[in-house]
């Protein structure tokens, strides 16, 4: 190869590469959501609402607020009601923050969010029992913290329970009613 030609080729490789970073940097910042002096409601064990914009946890899955799960002996729990308390119990530890890094088809910021004490609120669900590692589709980055949670039989793990995009896809949410004209 020609030197000319190869220091033209190079001199296109580092112009792209300019481009993609400059690229890179007008790449609009995540949305951070900050719970300073904002009303924030638990929605259910993975979706909370700050202010006005709902947030859902990135990278979980956990029991729908009704559905309930099967105690070892066959009982019925309503532990889809317990993972709400315990998202309500790492919320209430304070300066909630969440960093959002994509939007969902319901309109939710996808995020992950802290608290104080409390790096990654949706790992500490996972290994608390609460929520399955995983968005229902793929499996998520908590696996580790799953299979503790369910080797120790903490939270869901201490009985049955049916995993929340199956319970979601057998009780779908009946669509709102339109009054008649």
């Amino acid at each position: 190869m020609r030197p000319g030609r190869w220091l033209r080729q190079l001199a296109v490789l580092a112009l792209l590469f300019l481009l993609l970073m400059v690229f890179a940097e007008l790449r609009e910042p995540p949305e951070r959501l900050a719970a300073d002096g904002v009303r924030v409601h638990v929605i259910d064990g993975d979706s909370l609402q700050i202010g006005e914009r709902t947030v859902r946890l990135q990278g979980i899955d956990a029991v729908e607020f009704h559905q309930p799960c099967t105690t070892p002996e066959g009982k019925p729990w309503k532990c889809g009601t317990e993972a709400r308390k315990a998202l309500q119990a790492l919320v209430g530890k304070g300066s909630l923050v969440c960093e959002t890094h994509a939007t969902d088809n319901f309109g939710r910021a996808v995020s992950t969010c802290s608290v104080n004490g409390v790096e990654d609120i949706a790992a500490t669900l996972v290994a608390q029992g609460w929520a399955v590692s995983g968005d229902g589709e793929r499996e998520g980055l908590h696996l580790a913290e799953q299979e503790a949670a369910r080797r120790a039989r903490r939270g869901i793990w201490r009985g049955s329970f049916q995993r929340p995009a199956e319970w979601r896809a057998a009780h779908p949410r009946s669509a709102p009613s339109v009054p008649a004209a």
